[in-house]
C-alpha cells in the first residue's frame, strides 16, 4: 500500500511533466481507438444495407460478377429468361417470385450534361422497380415509373444535385441513350453508403439494360410462413436442377460484406499500421519523461533507499506511475478515438460516401484494445527507467542529482549498434541484387527493420558527432549562446539520441515514400516517352467500358490518321505440353503495334494480329517453354476454343503492358458471339501530320455528350499520373504526421523536463549576466538542433529504404531512381522550424524563472 501511495504522490505531483506523455498515448490510442469505431461503424452500415436489400432467397446466373467485380466489359450483366421466374413460382415454399433487374454499366447526366452518379466509389444503379425494394426504400415523392420515359431516383442524389420531380435525365449505356423525366424519389431507409440508384418501369429496364425484353438479372424469392430460407433455398434449387446460383439472404449479405471487407480491411489495417508507428514514436517520449524523472529525483530515491526501501518497491513504484500514466492516456484516447471516428465519418460524408452517425458502432472491445494497448505499451516503455532507478543505492542520497553515465554499458550499447546498422545495411544491398521481386522484398524488410533499431541503438553515438556538425553551420553563428546551446545538446547523449530518434521514424517513412514516388512517376514517363507513339489515350476514370455511340462519336472526329480499339478477353490457354492457366489476352487493332512500340524477343508483333495468330510476354514464354510457332489452344470465356499460332513473343521489360498476350480483336470476334465481345476499355487515337491541336480539340468536342470518358495527350496523361501518386503520398503524410506531432511533444517534454533539471544553472545564468532573450533563444538553439539531428538520420535513412525500394521496382520495370531534392531538403528546412516551435513554452517558462528561487533550488 505504501508504494502505491508514493507513485500516486509521484504522479500528481509531477502531473505537468506527465502531461505531454499522456498526450502522446492519447493520440496512439485514439488512432488505434477510432479506426476500429470507423471499420465497425462502416461493417453496420453495409449489413444493415445488404440485409434490407435481399430477399428470403435470390436466383442469378452462375457466370454473374459478385458485388465487388467491376461492371460487364459487354456493357450488359449476366441474364437470365423470365421462364426461370415461373418455375421458381411453382416451388415448394415459396411464396411469391419476381424477376428484377440491376446494372452498374451506366451514367447518369442531368439536363446541364454533368454526370450525377456516384462520384464516391461507389456504384451507379439502374433497374426495374421491384416489390422487394419497399424492404429498404419508399416512394417519398411522385410515383414509380409507368413507361420508357419516367424515371425516379433515390433521395439521397436528388439532394445531392438538386434534382426534383420534372427534371430532365439521360442515362447512357451500351444499347443507346435513355432519356427520361423523374416522376418519383425513393428514400432508402437505411444509411445509404453514396450509391445512385434509379428505377425504370420493367420493360424499360430490359429493353435498355439487357438488350432485350423477357430477362432479369436475379429473382427475389419470398418464403411462405414457416418456411426456413435454408430449407427454400434446398427446394428453389432442386426446381433449377443447379442451373442457377441459389443464395439465402444471409449468403447474400456476407457476400456483400465480403466485396466491401477487403477495401475496409486495407484502409483499417493500414490505419493501424500508422497507429503502430505513432505507438512506436511515443515509446521514445515515455522512454525520455521516466529516465529523466528518475534522474531528477536520484537523491529522492536514494533516501528512500537508505530508510529501507528495497531495489523492488522503487522499481515498482515507478512502474505504477507508468501504469497511471496509461490508464489516464488510455482513457482519454478511448474517448478522442469516438471523436476521431464521428470526424472520420463526416469526412468520408464530404466526399460522397455517406454515413450516419445513427450506425456508430463501439463494441466492448474496442476500449478493451485501447486501454490494454495504452497501459502496455507505456509499462514497457518504462520499464528501463524503472530498473535504473531500482539500481540506485543509498550512497546517492549524499550526491547531487543524476547518474553517471556506465562507460562500459554504452560500450556494448554501440557495438550492438553497430552490429545492426552493418546488418541492415547488408540487407538493403542484397535486395538491390536479388533477381525476383519477392526475393527482394523480404530483403529490404529485414534491412528497413535492421538499420531503423541499429540507428536507434547508436543515437547517442552519432548524436555526439553530427551535433557538432550541425552546430558549426547553425548554432556557431549565434556566438556564446549558440556555444551553450551545442553542449546542452551534447551534455546528455542518450537523451538527445532518443528524442532525435522519434522525429527519426516519421521522417524516415516520409523520405522512403518520396523517392518511391518520385522514381514511379519519373519511371512511367520514362516508359511513355519511350513506347507510347499514340498522341491521344481515351479512357473512363471509372472503368466504364466505351459505349458505342461515344466509339462512333470518336471515329467520326476530324484530324484523326486512325483509331485503335482495345479490349480485355477471358480465356482459358492452355500449353502444348496440357498445361492450362486462365488469363486475360489484350484484343487490339493492328495499329496498336504503332501505338505502342513493343520490344519483341522473337518473331515479329505485326504477326500476331494476323489471323488466328497471338503473342506472349517472354516471362509466359519462359515458365512454359513456349517458342514461336507453337500452336496454343485458346478457349473463349463465353465463346468458342481457338488453336492460335505464337507468332511473337515480346519482352516484359517494361512497366507498361508487361506480361500481355496480344491478338486481333478479328481474330477474338470469330470465336466469340457479338452480345460476349467485350467493349473497348481504352481507345487510342493518332493525329494527322501537323493537325495535333485540331484533332485534340476534335476528339474532346466529339466526346463531349459523354462526360465519364476523358481525352488525354501525353502530357495530360502523365500530370494525372503525377497527380494520383501525389494524392496518395498526401493522404500517407497527413497520417504520418500523426508520429511527427507525437515527435514533437517528445522534443517539448524533453525540453522542458530538462529545463527543470537544469534550474540552478539557469539561475545562476542568469545572476552572471544572461538576458531572458538570450535564454530563450539558447534553449530555442537547442531545440532546434536536436530537431535537425533527427532530420538528417530520418531523411538519409528513408533515403537509403527508397533507393532499394526503387531497385525492386526496378525489377517490375520502374528502372529510373528519382531523389525528390526538393521535397527533401523542404523537409529539413521545416525541421527546423519545428525544433524552433516546440522550444516555444519550455524557453518562455525558462525566462519567466525567478533568479534567486533558481539559485536556492536543490
Amino acid at each position: 500500500m505504501t508504494v502505491v501511495k508514493t507513485s500516486v504522490r509521484n504522479f500528481l505531483a509531477h502531473k505537468g511533466r506527465m502531461a505531454l506523455s499522456a498526450v502522446a498515448v492519447l493520440l496512439s490510442v485514439a488512432f488505434v481507438s477510432g479506426t476500429l469505431v470507423f471499420t465497425d461503424t462502416m461493417n453496420t452500415t453495409f449489413d444493415k444495407l445488404f440485409a434490407s436489400t435481399s430477399s428470403d432467397v435470390t436466383v442469378t446466373p452462375k457466370g454473374a460478377a459478385a458485388a465487388d467485380e467491376m461492371p460487364s466489359q459487354t456493357g450488359k450483366p449476366e441474364s437470365l429468361p423470365a421462364s426461370v421466374v415461373a418455375r421458381v413460382e411453382k416451388s415448394p415454399g415459396v411464396k411469391s417470385a419476381e424477376g428484377a433487374v440491376s446494372s452498374m454499366s451506366v451514367t447518369v447526366v442531368d439536363s446541364e450534361n454533368e454526370n450525377v452518379g456516384a462520384t464516391s466509389g461507389a456504384p451507379t444503379i439502374a433497374g426495374n422497380w421491384t416489390r422487394n425494394d419497399l424492404r429498404s426504400m419508399e416512394i417519398t415523392s411522385g410515383h414509380a415509373p409507368r413507361g420508357p420515359t419516367e424515371v425516379m431516383v433515390d433521395a439521397d442524389t436528388a439532394d445531392k444535385h438538386d434534382l426534383k420531380l420534372g427534371d430532365e435525365l439521360r442515362t447512357i449505356v451500351v444499347t443507346g441513350d435513355i432519356n427520361a423525366r423523374i416522376v418519383g424519389i425513393a428514400t432508402f431507409k437505411v444509411t445509404n453508403p453514396g450509391a445512385t440508384v434509379l428505377y425504370f418501369d420493367t420493360d424499360t429496364a430490359q429493353r435498355s439494360l439487357l438488350g432485350a425484353a423477357g430477362l432479369f438479372t436475379q429473382v427475389n424469392v419470398v418464403a411462405e410462413q414457416g418456411v426456413s430460407h435454408a430449407q427454400l433455398k434446398a427446394d428453389v434449387a432442386g426446381s433449377l436442377d443447379g442451373a442457377y446460383k441459389v443464395q439465402t439472404q444471409k449468403e447474400m449479405a456476407d457476400a456483400g460484406r465480403d466485396s466491401v471487407g477487403s477495401f475496409l480491411d486495407v484502409m483499417k489495417y493500414a490505419m493501424l499500421g500508422f497507429a503502430g508507428i505513432a505507438f512506436l514514436v511515443g515509446i521514445f517520449l515515455i522512454v525520455n519523461t521516466f529516465s529523466m524523472l528518475v534522474a531528477q529525483r536520484t537523491r529522492e530515491i536514494g533516501l528512500m533507499r537508505a530508510i529501507g526501501s528495497s531495489r523492488k518497491q522503487v522499481n515498482r513504484s515507478v512502474l505504477l506511475e507508468a501504469v497511471l500514466l496509461g490508464i489516464v492516456g488510455s482513457v482519454a484516447g478511448v474517448a478522442a478515438g469516438v471523436g476521431l471516428a464521428v470526424g472520420l465519418m463526416k469526412l468520408m460524408s464530404s466526399i460522397g460516401m455517406e454515413l450516419s452517425t445513427d450506425d456508430l458502432t463501439v463494441k466492448w472491445t474496442t476500449p478493451v484494445v485501447g486501454l490494454a494497448l495504452g497501459v502496455i505499451v507505456t509499462v514497457l516503455a518504462a520499464y528501463i527507467p524503472a530498473r535504473r532507478a531500482g539500481k540506485i543505492s543509498p550512497m546517492a542520497a549524499l550526491r547531487d542529482a543524476g547518474t553517471p553515465a556506465d562507460g562500459r554499458a554504452g560500450r556494448i550499447r554501440g557495438a550492438i549498434g553497430v552490429l545492426l546498422t552493418g546488418g541492415g545495411f547488408a540487407a538493403l544491398l542484397a535486395s538491390g541484387g536479388a533477381e525476383k521481386a519477392s526475393e527482394g522484398s523480404l530483403f529490404l524488410g529485414l534491412g528497413v527493420v535492421f538499420t531503423l533499431i541499429g540507428f536507434v541503438v547508436i543515437g547517442p553515438l552519432l548524436a555526439g558527432f553530427f551535433v557538432r556538425i550541425l552546430s558549426l553551420f547553425v548554432l556557431r553563428a549565434w556566438g556564446p549562446v549558440g556555444r551553450m546551446a551545442e553542449r546542452n545538446a551534447l551534455r546528455n547523449p542518450r537523451r538527445t539520441g532518443a528524442t532525435g530518434a522519434a522525429l527519426m521514424i516519421g521522417l524516415a517513412l516520409v523520405a522512403c515514400l518520396s523517392v518511391v514516388g518520385s522514381s514511379m512517376v519519373a519511371s512511367a514517363t520514362d516508359e511513355l516517352d519511350k513506347s507510347v507513339g499514340a498522341d491521344f489515350i481515351i479512357q473512363s476514370g471509372s472503368g466504364q467500358p466505351i459505349v458505342p455511340q461515344a466509339q462512333d462519336a470518336l471515329e467520326k472526329a476530324p484530324h484523326i490518321s486512325h483509331i485503335t480499339q482495345y479490349k480485355s478477353i477471358d480465356a482459358k490457354l492452355t500449353t502444348p505440353d496440357g498445361k492450362t492457366v486462365s488469363d486475360e489476352l489484350a484484343a487490339a487493332d493492328p495499329t496498336y503495334a504503332q501505338d505502342l512500340r513493343r520490344e519483341t524477343v522473337a518473331g515479329e508483333l505485326s504477326a500476331a494480329y494476323g489471323k488466328d495468330a497471338m503473342s506472349v510476354g517472354d516471362k509466359f514464354a519462359d515458365e512454359y517453354g513456349l517458342k514461336v510457332g507453337d500452336e496454343l489452344t485458346v478457349a473463349f470465356k463465353g465463346g468458342e476454343t481457338a488453336e492460335l499460332t505464337l507468332a511473337a513473343i515480346t519482352s516484359d521489360d517494361v512497366s507498361v503492358d508487361q506480361g500481355a498476350k496480344y491478338l486481333s480483336i478479328d481474330t477474338a470476334a470469330r470465336y466469340l458471339p457479338a452480345d460476349k465481345l467485350p467493349k473497348n476499355m481504352i481507345m487510342f487515337a493518332a493525329a494527322d501530320d501537323g493537325k495535333e491541336k485540331e484533332a485534340y480539340a476534335a476528339l474532346k468536342d466529339s466526346l463531349s455528350p459523354y462526360p465519364q470518358y476523358k481525352v488525354q495527350d501525353q502530357t495530360d496523361f502523365k500530370q494525372d499520373l503525377k497527380d494520383q501518386i501525389g494524392q496518395l503520398l498526401n493522404i500517407v503524410y497527413g497520417l504520418l504526421g500523426l508520429a511527427i506531432i507525437v515527435a514533437v511533444l517528445g522534443v517539448v517534454n524533453t525540453l522542458a523536463l530538462s529545463v527543470v533539471e537544469r534550474t540552478r544553472e539557469i539561475g545562476l545564468l542568469r545572476a552572471i549576466g544572461l538576458s531572458r532573450r538570450q535564454l530563450r533563444r539558447m534553449i530555442r538553439l537547442e531545440s532546434m538542433v536536436i530537431a535537425l539531428f533527427g532530420a538528417l538520420l530520418g531523411l538519409g535513412l528513408g533515403m537509403g529504404w527508397g533507393t532499394a525500394a526503387q531497385q525492386i521496382l526496378a525489377l517490375e520495370g520502374l528502372g529510373v531512381l528519382e531523389i525528390p531534392w526538393p521535397t527533401i531538403i523542404g523537409v529539413f528546412v521545416a525541421s527546423a522550424f519545428v525544433g524552433l516551435f516546440a522550444a516555444l513554452v519550455p524557453a518562455f517558462r525558462a525566462g519567466r524563472m525567478n533568479v534567486l528561487n533558481a539559485i536556492a533550488t536543490d
